[in-house]
C-alpha cells in the first residue's frame, strides 16, 4: 500500500542517506522517457521540500533537457535490505551548471567530483513510500571508480569541447551546456 507526503520527513532523510545508488526519471513532449542510475555521495536533501544531486558528464544529457521543457522529474530510492521500502519524490526540477549565479551557493553542500557538469535542484511535490517487498536484497560492495578516474584523467580543454558538443538530446531537444571543467577535491 502507497502513504503519500507532503514533504520529507526525519524517517525518509534516513533511508535516502543509507542509500548507494538512485533512479531519475524524466519525460518531455514528443520525447523518450528517460530513466538513469545514478551513484557516488551524489544526492542531498537541502529540506523538507528541496533536494538536488550532483550530475557528472556522461554518455547523454536528457534529465537536463527534459527539465528544460516539461520540469517534472521523479527520484527513487529502493532500499536493498530492512526494511523493505521504496521511497519516490516526485517534483519540479532544473539544472544549475557552474556558469549559474546560484552555483556557488548550490555546489557548497556537495564535494564536487571530476567530472562534475552541472546540479539539479529540485522543489518536492509529494513524496510516495510503498512496500518493496518485491525488491531483492542485495549488498552493496563499492562504488564503481571508473567514471571519475576517466574524467579526472581528462584534458580540461578536451572535455569542454566534448560537454559543449553535448548540446542536444537523443531527441534534438537543446541543452545548456557548462562553461568549465571540475577537477573536484
Amino acid at each position: 500500500m502507497a502513504d503519500f507526503f507532503d514533504a520529507l520527513d526525519e524517517k525518509h532523510i534516513a533511508m535516502i542517506g543509507k542509500q548507494p545508488v538512485f533512479f531519475v526519471a524524466t519525460a518531455a513532449e514528443d520525447a523518450r522517457i528517460n530513466l538513469s542510475p545514478k551513484g557516488y555521495d551524489a544526492f542531498r536533501v537541502l529540506g523538507p521540500t528541496r533536494v538536488a544531486y550532483l550530475d557528472l558528464a556522461g554518455s547523454g544529457n536528457e534529465t537536463h533537457a527534459h527539465l528544460s521543457k516539461d520540469g517534472r522529474i521523479t527520484v527513487m530510492f529502493c532500499n536493498f535490505d530492512r526494511p523493505a521500502l521504496i521511497l519516490r519524490i516526485y517534483g519540479t526540477g532544473r539544472a544549475v551548471l557552474p556558469q549559474d549565479a546560484d552555483w556557488a551557493e548550490l555546489s557548497a553542500h556537495f564535494d564536487l567530483l571530476p567530472g562534475t557538469r552541472q546540479i539539479f535542484d529540485i522543489a518536492v511535490e509529494s513524496v510516495q513510500t510503498s512496500c518493496g517487498w518485491g525488491v531483492p536484497f542485495m549488498e552493496f560492495t563499492d562504488e564503481r571508480a571508473t567514471l571519475k578516474k576517466a574524467h579526472a584523467q581528462s584534458d580540461p580543454e578536451e572535455w569542454l569541447a566534448r560537454a559543449r558538443g553535448r548540446d542536444r538530446s537523443i531527441d534534438g531537444i537543446e541543452v545548456r551546456t557548462t562553461d568549465r571543467y571540475i577537477s573536484g577535491e
